[in-house]
């Protein structure tokens, strides 16, 4: 009988162990069950490393994420939902630029706050984009020597 006891505490322990290890992944990573917040839309010539999920940061604090990306066959850009964190208010005049952690790191979606006094509501458009800057195209023109833009 202690044998089957020690069994289902050691069981019990690792079962434990097992979802608040699950938990504390989610809460890490940012991933929740809720979608409280509200979407902006931006559309970017080019949205090179970014995918549904890169973090949106302002000021290096993460204060949403990319929920959706689409193909818009009119004018050949990206049409990027973000979905921003409920609280955060951005100004109506804010950039909205595609950024890089570094050489090897990931791209992130930053915003760019302006000095407006109003602020995006749900659902708004974000009219002042950049796109990712292609660092192969960039070495290319720094060992080229190419100085046109």
């Amino acid at each position: 009988m202690s044998e089957n006891t020690t069994e289902v505490l050691v069981g019990g322990a690792v079962l434990a162990a097992a979802i608040g290890f699950v938990i504390y992944t989610g809460q890490a990573t940012g991933f929740t069950g809720s979608s409280a917040g509200y979407p902006l839309t931006a559309s970017f010539r080019s949205l090179e490393g970014v995918t549904v999920g890169t973090d949106v940061r302002l000021a290096g604090v993460k204060v949403g994420t990319v929920s959706g990306v689409t193909l818009n066959q009119e004018t050949f850009r990206a049409d990027t939902v973000l979905s921003l964190r409920e609280g955060v208010m951005i100004p109506d005049d804010s950039a909205v630029v595609v950024s890089s952690e570094g050489l090897l790191g990931g791209n992130f979606v930053e915003v760019m706050p302006g000095g407006s006094p109003f602020f995006f509501a749900s659902g708004d458009e974000v009219l002042d984009t950049q796109g990712s800057v292609s660092l192969i195209s960039l070495l290319l023109k720094f060992v080229t020597g190419d100085k046109s833009e």
